[in-house]
């Protein structure tokens, strides 16, 4: 370790972006920050990387182990950059912990509704990114979203579809279109609703409703079940709930439609 630190200067680490920022606002940079970049550049070394592939925000990581190569008497890599996907929340990189992701396992439906979500601003970054369309294409998309000679929604559905159809096939992309179109456009409740039977109240009521939705996976985490909840993205019967909602008050039906997120359904049935 020491050996691999020698290699470097602080000066050669504080000109990266993100460090250099830090460092001018006087704000803490731990020194195993600093050992993150080595450790990726001597990965180069061990494997004696042609080409490495990353993110725009790995730039300087892969240079340095471009650097780290030569100084081992390598040749030094070749670093191809792709850009950053920016998540459903159309400001921060796409990412399962942030909750603004797309999953590639996503059912066809939930898939081509996460799309349909994405700020209006990211539709040219999406179809550039994650479609085959043409540089003329996109240009002409450009040009007619910018100058509003087109309804941003349609060039949206088109993403949606398209994007689907790289997972599943034509049928399914289709449907995920009507069951958007008729659950969020036109608030329609689909007509094949799941169903959880509950024995008692007191199985929801003793227990917060985040706990709840990821135990019963009508959320895949409690992390994402506080999210929806922080949203107001959870209702009964179209009443939102809060993490700590009293069941007693909400006087629920034998049969309850329970809605999380924008097109989710759960029929919840007490015995």
């Amino acid at each position: 370790v020491i050996k691999l630190t020698s290699n470097f200067t602080i000066a050669q680490f504080l000109a990266r972006e993100d460090f250099s920022k830090r460092y001018k606002a006087n704000h803490p940079i731990a020194i195993t920050e600093f050992m993150y970049p080595l450790l990726q550049a001597y990965d180069s070394v061990a494997v004696k990387s042609d080409v490495e592939l990353g993110g725009t925000d790995q730039k300087f990581n892969l240079l340095v182990g471009r650097d780290l190569q030569e100084i081992m008497g390598q040749k030094p890599q070749q670093c191809m950059l792709v850009p950053i996907l920016v998540g459903t929340d159309g400001k921060q990189k796409m990412s399962k912990s942030l909750g603004n992701y797309i999953g590639l396992t996503d059912h066809a439906n939930e898939m081509y509704a996460k799309i349909m979500s994405l700020p209006d601003n990211q539709i040219i970054s999406y179809f550039e990114c994650l479609t085959d369309i043409g540089d003329q294409e996109l240009s002409e998309l450009t040009y007619s979203i910018e100058n509003q000679s087109i309804n941003p929604m349609g060039a949206k559905k088109s993403l949606a579809k398209q994007i689907v159809l790289q997972m599943y096939d034509q049928q399914s992309a289709d449907s995920a279109e009507k069951a958007f179109e008729s659950v969020v456009q036109k608030k329609e409740i689909p007509p094949n609703i799941n169903e959880m039977f509950v024995s008692r109240l007191d199985d929801i009521a003793h227990q917060k409703l985040s706990n709840f939705l990821a135990n019963t996976k009508l959320a895949k985490s409690n992390s994402e079940a506080r999210r929806l909840i922080a949203q107001n993205a959870i209702s009964i019967n179209n009443i939102i709930i809060s993490e700590n909602i009293n069941f007693d008050e909400l006087q629920l039906n034998q049969t309850n439609l329970l809605k999380i997120g924008r097109n989710k359904y759960v029929k919840l049935i007490l015995n």
